[in-house]
């Protein structure tokens, strides 16, 4: 093994596989029964439950709008493009709870935007729509970026063919470009959902973290480790990185069949 490659593993297993060999460990000296015992209380299930709502949320807005960022911005020069182009990397900039607060600031029921849907009987913040909210402003570049390359990459001359042949843009979209993006749209979701399953800053600040009511399953880890039950905490982030670490292998496995269509119609072309 060389120099490199044992600084590499040593980084790596210092910052990622030895704290998560911990956890795994801890968790199995505790058993299956007892994690079971932990994820099964009531309070936990919701959380998992809400979790799962708000990611698959979040999967399904950016997926809709992701998809015509991507195209917007692949396939059109337009005053302001650089501008729309940095904006939709600022959630991956910016921390967390700062995003959280900027929305809370927004939303609460004297800010702007706040103050009418709170008169309207819609309030937002400690409520599910804040937590929705601060799941899809967080993951909102993950599936324009994935898909922008491929769509640059791809081009226009089949879309432009097919609708030469008679095709509508609608058809030509559909039956050419959605195809071609497939496994590139399968990665972004993958990864969106995979990152909206995590969130915690910016839920922690929108949410009120209010137990059985608007708690994540990252604020229950949060909350039983603060309480002192590690074996909630243990459980609720393990349950947390297998779903994770699922999702992840699911959007490379995406990105490598991704990768292979590239090539073969790079090769049909040539």
């Amino acid at each position: 093994m060389g120099g490199r490659a044992a600084v590499a593993w040593a980084y790596v297993g210092l910052l990622i596989a030895l704290p998560a060999g911990n956890l795994v460990y801890l968790a199995a000296k505790l058993g299956p029964a007892k994690l079971v015992q932990q994820l099964l209380q009531p309070d936990a299930v919701h959380a998992l439950i809400l979790t799962m709502v708000c990611a698959l949320l979040a999967v399904l807005v950016n997926t809709v709008f992701g998809v015509i960022l991507a195209l917007t911005l692949a396939r059109q020069k337009f005053r302001g493009r650089t501008v729309v182009s940095v904006l939709t990397d600022v959630p991956l900039t910016v921390s967390p709870v700062v995003a959280g607060f900027v929305l809370l600031v927004l939303y609460r029921p004297k800010g702007w935007l706040g103050k009418p849907l709170e008169a309207a009987g819609f309030p937002v913040v400690n409520a599910l729509p804040a937590i929705v909210l601060a799941t899809i402003f967080v993951t909102v570049p993950l599936v324009a970026r994935e898909l922008t390359p491929v769509l640059m990459q791809i081009g226009t001359e089949q879309e432009d063919a097919a609708v030469t042949l008679g095709a509508s843009r609608w058809q030509a979209f559909w039956r050419i470009t959605m195809p071609s993006m497939r496994h590139g749209l399968t990665r972004g979701m993958s990864l969106t959902f995979a990152r909206a399953i995590g969130e915690f800053g910016a839920a922690v600040v929108v949410s009120g973290n209010l137990i059985g009511q608007t708690q994540t399953m990252t604020l229950w880890v949060y909350q039983e480790a603060g309480d002192f039950n590690y074996a909630g905490a243990y459980a609720g982030s393990l349950l947390l990185g297998l779903i994770s670490i699922a999702a992840f292998a699911f959007a490379e496995h995406a990105r490598t069949r991704s990768a292979r269509r590239r090539r073969d119609l790079l090769t049909h072309i040539r």
